[in-house]
């Protein structure tokens, strides 16, 4: 029987002239990786991160730690990415506030996440939701609109920060509802924390953050921003339902890397991570909390935030809204 004996040495020069990125993609990771979340703990980023965490460090048998990095409206998280080396080993979990909308907030930036980062994977998508406490008088949109126009400038609007989605979601509801009422941007979670103790009156927040909290009756939900009604919440209506057009546009929550990152572990990540967002587990988890697994390529993920950029700039420009 033929036998063919190649030698040890052959095999070496192989991988001597193996493409760099391939070795890479081979051996990453062989140490822990960090998911940057821009955000505070508790928020729906953060959630979001956590599970894809657990679920990567078992595909890949290494530990995938979450660091939680607040401030600016999430675009700290950024900052801290972008000094990291590119070599994967830290990654960023954000959301559409911090990458496509902060570009138009007319402050400048240390880092622009749209030249800075690279998608990685679009993770999930998420509805807002209108959201006060239970003790609150209004209990609906219309309550809220004419408590609002009644006392102008009195009513309180929580966020997780300038420039994000629940910021210019609340600014444009009062634009197109006819009432002004005070923004008061928070590093994340607190925002929640403060609606459901009276401290702030209304709030537009993504159904993971909230959805314990409504099914709990710690939080009244008055409309959902989203094309249509989700399965979490039947009997609670849309804007569009309620009259109140051009506020469908919802959030979704994504991982970056930094620029220069090779490309053979940025294909790794989305890869595992489109894996695991087939898992029955994963999606079990996120449709508990009211996301919507995505997942597609990074090519998919950069023309969507270029659409989602398009789409942002000129709600920012209409509202007023500035980080300034």
């Amino acid at each position: 029987m033929f036998s063919l004996r190649i030698p040890a040495a052959v095999f070496a020069l192989a991988a001597a002239l193996a493409p760099a990125g391939a070795l890479a993609q081979q051996d990453f990771p062989n140490k822990p990786v960090k998911i940057v979340v821009s955000f505070s703990a508790g928020g729906t980023t953060d959630v979001i991160a956590r599970q894809i965490a657990t679920r990567l460090a078992l595909a890949w048998k290494q530990p995938v730690i979450v660091e939680n990095k607040p401030g600016a409206g999430g675009t700290l998280g950024t900052d801290y990415v972008v000094a990291q080396p590119a070599d994967g080993y830290t990654l960023l979990m954000s959301s559409s506030g911090p990458i496509v909308i902060s570009p138009s907030l007319g402050k400048a930036l240390a880092t622009d996440p749209l030249t800075a980062i690279v998608p990685v994977i679009l993770v999930a998508d998420v509805a807002n939701i209108l959201v006060t406490a239970p003790d609150y008088k209004a209990k609906s949109v219309p309550d809220l609109i004419r408590e609002g126009k009644a006392k102008p400038g009195e009513l309180n609007y929580a966020s997780t920060g300038v420039g994000t989605v629940a910021h210019l979601s609340g600014a444009a509801f009062g634009e197109k509802v006819g009432f002004q009422a005070t923004h008061v941007p928070y590093k994340g979670a607190e925002a929640v924390t403060d609606v459901m103790a009276g401290r702030v009156q209304f709030m537009f927040a993504t159904l993971p953050s909230v959805i314990g909290n409504i099914k709990g009756g710690k939080l009244t939900a008055l409309a959902q921003v989203a094309p249509t009604r989700v399965k979490q919440l039947p009997n609670v209506p849309t804007m569009k339902e309620l009259g109140i057009s051009g506020m469908d546009n919802g959030s979704w929550f994504g991982l970056f890397a930094a620029k220069g990152t090779p490309a053979a572990i940025v294909e790794k990540f989305n890869a595992t991570i489109n894996q695991i967002l087939r898992e029955p587990e994963t999606q079990e988890a996120f449709d508990k909390q009211g996301a919507t697994p995505v997942g597609g390529s990074p090519a998919d993920f950069g023309a969507m935030l270029k659409r989602d950029y398009e789409f942002w700039k000129p709600v920012v420009q209409r509202s007023g809204a500035s980080a300034n």
